[in-house]
């Protein structure tokens, strides 16, 4: 095999790998987007740093998974009886160039730690159903 040969075979191979992980970011975004009880928002922990993913509402935690990675694991997981919902507001214009369009700020605290969550505001009314939704402290068994 000639120099031109070697070269052109590199090349074809990184294109077939370019390509399968273009298909598995796909595969695993049309999954995640497929499943009940998932949406898209981003996440800002510390502040300024926002990340595009998309949360999972799972029996006792709320689950927030990274949009650009393959791992079927969740980033974080927030216990659903540490979570306590602070309200929402509009985003700032720094923050509106970070987050999807159209979406709101929601502020929670988990565990004493602030976390912010961009989201639609119809998803947002649907995260303070499930939270208010669960059991009182004292009856149920997750609190």
């Amino acid at each position: 095999m000639n120099e031109l040969s070697v070269a052109f075979v590199v090349l074809a191979a990184l294109f077939v790998l370019l390509v399968l992980a273009l298909l598995a970011f796909g595969v695993r975004r049309y999954q995640l987007r497929r499943a009940l009880g998932t949406f898209d928002a981003s996440i800002c922990l510390l502040p300024g740093s926002w990340q595009m993913g998309v949360c999972r509402y799972a029996d006792k935690h709320l689950e927030w998974l990274r949009l650009f990675s393959l791992s079927p694991r969740p980033r974080h997981r927030f216990r659903r009886s540490a979570l306590e919902l602070k309200g929402w507001r509009q985003p700032t214009e720094d923050e509106r160039l970070r987050i999807q369009p159209g979406a709101i700020v929601v502020m929670l605290t988990h565990e004493k730690q602030e976390l912010l969550l961009a989201m639609n505001y119809d998803v947002y009314a649907g995260l303070s159903s499930w939270l208010e939704a669960g059991p009182v402290i004292g009856i149920g068994t997750w609190r």
